[in-house]
C-alpha cells in the first residue's frame, strides 16, 4: 500500500482565518481524495499539473505539484512530453511558462530571458529575422514568413517605438493589404487622420494608393500579420520616416 499523503498547508497558513477551506485542504482534498487508491499518486501528480497548465496558474502552487510529480516518479523525459503533449490544447504560451518552472524543478540551468523571449512567449507565431527591410523603418523590426503558398502572410514585429515610414501600396486594380494585430498595441494611421490604435484582434483593411505607417506603442512590443492583397501592377512607394514630433503626440 502507498504511503499515506498527509497535507497541513492549509491549517498552518489559514487555519485561524479560514478553518473550514483549511478542513477542506488538508483532510478532504489532500487527505480523501489524493489517497483514494483507484488512480496511482504518480499520474494525479500528471493529472494536477496538466489542470493548473490548462488554467494559466503558474505560482508556486503548480512548482509544488511539479516537485510532486518528480517525487514520484516523474521522470525529466516524462514531465517534457507531458508538458509538449497538453501545451497543443491549451496554448502555446503556457508550455513555455511551465517549461521554466519544469526546468527549475528538474534542476536544469534556465538561461534569463530577453524582453524579446518574454514577448516570444506571448504571442503564437515566431517573430523571425531582423526585417530585410530594415532602412525604412524606425528602431528594430523582425519578419517572419506564414505563408508563402496561395496568400502571402507575415508577421511583423516591431520593439517598442519602431515604426515604419510613411507609404503606399500601389495598384492599378485591388492590391493594397490588411493587418491583423496578433500581440502588444500598436497604431496604424493615414495620412490626414488620426491614428488608430491597434491591440490583439483589430483588423486594419489598407486599400491601395492611401498613404500611411505602422508600427509599435512607445511603450509595448507590436505584431501583425500582414497579408498582401492581389491586385494587378501593384508595387510598394516608401515615403519619409514617422518625424518624433507626430509619433510623440500619439496617446
Amino acid at each position: 500500500m502507498a504511503e499515506k499523503i498527509v497535507q497541513t498547508a492549509g491549517r498552518d497558513q489559514l487555519g485561524e482565518f479560514a478553518p473550514m477551506f483549511a478542513h477542506l485542504n488538508d483532510d478532504i482534498l489532500f487527505g480523501e481524495v489524493w489517497n483514494e487508491e483507484t488512480i496511482d499518486v504518480k499520474t494525479k501528480c500528471i493529472i494536477t499539473v496538466v489542470s493548473l497548465m490548462a488554467s494559466g496558474i503558474t505560482d508556486s502552487s503548480l512548482t509544488y505539484h511539479l516537485q510532486n510529480a518528480k517525487a514520484h516518479g516523474v521522470s525529466k523525459e516524462e514531465i517534457a512530453a507531458i508538458i509538449t503533449h497538453a501545451t497543443m490544447y491549451v496554448g502555446w504560451p503556457k508550455g513555455w511558462a511551465v517549461f521554466r518552472l519544469a526546468k527549475e524543478v528538474w534542476n536544469e540551468a534556465v538561461p534569463e530571458l530577453t524582453e524579446k523571449d518574454r514577448y516570444q512567449n506571448t504571442i503564437c507565431f515566431p517573430i523571425g529575422d531582423p526585417n530585410p527591410y530594415g532602412e525604412f523603418f524606425v528602431g528594430q523590426s523582425y519578419l517572419a514568413p506564414v505563408s508563402t503558398e496561395q496568400v502571402p502572410v507575415f508577421n511583423v514585429t516591431f520593439e517598442p517605438g519602431c515604426r515604419n515610414n510613411w507609404h503606399i501600396h500601389h495598384a492599378k486594380n485591388g492590391g493594397g493589404q490588411m493587418l491583423i494585430c496578433i500581440g502588444g498595441r500598436g497604431y496604424y494611421q493615414e495620412w490626414g487622420k488620426d491614428a488608430v490604435e491597434m491591440t490583439p484582434g483589430k483588423v486594419i483593411n489598407i486599400p491601395a494608393e492611401v498613404k500611411h505607417w505602422h508600427g509599435a506603442a512607445p511603450d509595448s512590443w507590436f505584431s501583425h500579420l500582414a497579408i498582401e492583397v492581389a491586385g494587378e501592377e501593384t508595387s510598394n512607394e516608401w515615403l519619409e520616416a514617422v518625424s518624433d514630433e507626430d509619433y510623440g503626440k500619439l496617446k
